[in-house]
């Protein structure tokens, strides 16, 4: 005869050794399949086009060497980029940009066309990136209201109505400073290593140290760099406060659960 089956079997102890499965987040690009965005492609191309063209054209006109050296130039270049790949990213229902380069690209060229409106207009003499008003007008005028006005207005307008938020981070805040840190110390050195009667020595008038001498523009460049990063700081806010603007109509994703029993 065989033993009686009891009717209670006493709990197992754990084995030693094996760990207890934790929640786990899966990516949502593991469930559903991304999807394409051929507007939003669209835009970014139209946008990097622009952009593209008008840097193209501030280059025929002046010294390519003088019109490259200006932060708005190089803020659009890196526009113009970012927007080309992220248009691409689109397309192809790809992964975005990481957000500290598409946030330092939009952080840039806001920045250039808030010096350029709210300090570069109100100077006694016309400003310009070719260092020669009026060769061109039209074309400047073109040129320049894409750079400093169109291109920040359609990039601010991309990150808030085609981009989702929660994505900038506060500890990107100061590694988006070294660029126009590096670029104060360039235009300085630039305006040392030209000769004293050169046009164009001090491509910003409130960096010209002829005129205002070192510590006066070290004292503008500190308040910018403060005002710049107060932007900075902003832009995250913003995006961890803002809707979401680009919702999916299905759940994305799922969590894994421990094992009951």
């Amino acid at each position: 005869m065989t033993a009686p089956i009891p009717r209670d079997i006493p709990d197992l102890p754990a084995i030693p050794g094996i760990p207890v499965l934790m929640p786990s987040a899966v990516p949502a690009t593991a469930v559903v399949e991304p999807t394409r965005r051929p507007w939003t492609a669209l835009h970014r191309l139209l946008v990097a086009a622009a952009t593209a063209a008008a840097v193209a054209v501030e280059v025929a006109i002046g010294p390519p060497a003088h019109v490259l050296s200006h932060f708005a130039i190089q803020a659009a270049i890196l526009l113009a980029a970012v927007m080309a790949s992220s248009a691409r990213r689109a397309w192809t229902a790809r992964r975005p940009l990481p957000s500290a380069l598409t946030g330092a690209a939009l952080l840039y060229v806001i920045i250039a066309g808030l010096v350029y409106h709210l300090l570069l207009t109100r100077t006694a003499t016309s400003f310009s990136l070719t260092g020669a008003p009026g060769t061109h007008t039209m074309w400047q005028a073109a040129a320049g209201a894409i750079i400093h006005t169109a291109a920040p207005v359609a990039a601010l307008l991309d990150w808030l109505l085609l981009t989702t938020p929660d994505r900038l981070h506060l500890r990107q805040t100061a590694t988006w400073m070294l660029y126009p840190l590096a670029y104060l110390a360039f235009s300085l050195t630039r305006g040392e290593l030209l000769h004293p009667g050169a046009p164009g020595r001090y491509l910003y008038p409130f960096l010209d140290v002829v005129r205002h001498g070192y510590k006066h523009v070290l004292g503008n460049a500190l308040l910018l760099g403060l005002s710049f990063y107060a932007l900075a700081v902003l832009l995250v806010a913003l995006d961890h406060t803002r809707p979401n603007p680009v919702r999916r109509r299905y759940k994305t994703g799922f969590r894994l659960r421990p094992p009951v029993g």
